[in-house]
């Protein structure tokens, strides 16, 4: 079958809403189908990355989110995955269209996170853990990942000024990106002066609390051609997943194995190479995560992750020339659980549509998108994008 496309994109603006998790949803809806059909007549399916229900007291929001968009009689799904929830979804319209069971599938995540608050937020968070080997002890999120960061640093000599330097330069992207929780750049100083949340984790190191929606439009190559103009859509051309151990003291600290089976496996099905991406959006709910992940990708030797804080034509040898998290990542545009990875496919398509304003890569013609739920990589889903 030929590779389905992303026909059209919608999102609210990250940040601390004061809309519910479906009225942040309408925001996305309207957005992704301003210039296409009704939904109810071109959609076939729908799935929603949902990371809690704790937040809002709602679990259905697969058939909430079909009836708030007018799909009362579609299949309609919730999928959970921790962060990972939202590449989930995407993932499951673009094999529904692929096997040619659908012709249009939307792909949506919500998540109303700041209904919570910090507590709430950490309480629902720390349910991705190991109930018996790690809850019962206390544990939460940032010292989980600062379990990974310590290790790292220790592995590579990679420093906490270095590690500031992935925020610095998130935030930077960010101040770029008009749907950013945080649109302002911050400096080194900033981020090493900033409070620890578990060293060697400090506040600017960790992604924000925060409410959004975001909507994908998965269509049949055949279908989109009779409602947009080609130039205007995104091929869906690979689609990987993997998954570790959900214990993180079960794991190697020092390479995230479920990321690189997981981009293997998009390469693999996409006919790339790691070499051959332009643009990334990596999973970097904590800064040590983009160091991780561009070496399970592929992009960066081992232990030479941490250089993916500097332009391209300064870092080692072996590193490729792709540009990192330009819609500023988890870290600075925000990370509402359930919408992250179909934020990251957002900021793909437009990047290679030539949509992405003053962050645009000139000549970008592919896109990898990595989403991780859990800690590290307990799942991971990586897709690959390619202009059309």
């Amino acid at each position: 079958m030929p590779d389905p496309v992303i026909l059209s994109v919608g999102a609210s603006p990250v940040g601390d809403s004061e809309l519910t998790g479906r009225d942040l949803f309408s925001v996305a809806l309207a957005e992704a189908f301003e210039n296409l059909p009704d939904p109810a007549g071109i959609v076939d399916a729908l799935y929603v990355g949902n990371q809690s229900e704790s937040y809002e007291h709602q679990i259905m929001y697969g058939t909430l989110l079909a009836e708030w968009a007018g799909l009362r009689h579609v299949p309609a799904e919730r999928v959970e995955g921790c962060a990972a929830a939202g590449a989930l979804a995407l993932r499951h319209a673009v094999r529904d269209v692929r096997s040619g069971q659908c012709d249009v599938v939307l792909a949506c995540g919500v998540e109303k996170m700041t209904a919570g608050g910090t507590a709430g937020a950490t309480e629902a968070l720390s349910a991705a853990f190991d109930r018996a080997l790690e809850q019962r002890s206390g544990i939460t999120a940032p010292s989980q990942y600062a379990l990974l960061a310590e290790r790292y640093c220790h592995e590579t000599g990679a420093t906490e000024e270095e590690l500031a330097r992935v925020a610095v330069k998130n935030h930077s992207n960010a101040a770029r990106n008009p749907r950013a929780q945080y649109q302002s750049e911050i400096d080194a100083e900033t981020v090493l002066e900033s409070p620890y949340v578990a060293r060697p984790l400090k506040l600017f190191d960790c992604a924000p609390v925060s409410d959004g929606a975001a909507a994908v439009v998965i269509a049949s190559e055949e279908v989109a051609a009779t409602l947009v103009d080609s130039e205007e859509t995104v091929r869906a051309s690979g689609v990987g997943a993997g998954s570790n151990n959900l214990a993180v003291a079960e794991r190697d600290l020092t390479f995230v194995e479920g990321a690189h089976r997981a981009a293997r496996g998009a390469y693999e099905e996409a006919g790339v190479e790691a070499s051959e991406i332009d643009v990334a959006e990596v999973h970097d709910a904590f800064t040590v995560c983009e160091p991780l992940l561009a070496e399970a990708v592929g992009f960066a030797p081992r232990r030479a992750g941490v250089e993916c804080a500097l332009e391209p034509g300064e870092r080692s040898d072996g590193w490729s020339d792709v540009e990192l998290s330009t819609s500023g990542g988890l870290k600075a545009r925000g990370h509402p659980i359930g919408a992250t990875g179909l934020y990251q496919a957002i900021e793909a398509y437009e990047q290679l549509t030539g949509r992405a304003g003053d962050r645009q890569v000139e000549g970008a013609k592919r896109a990898l998108c990595v989403n991780e739920g859990g800690v590290a990589d307990a799942v991971t889903v990586a897709h690959v994008l390619e202009a059309t």
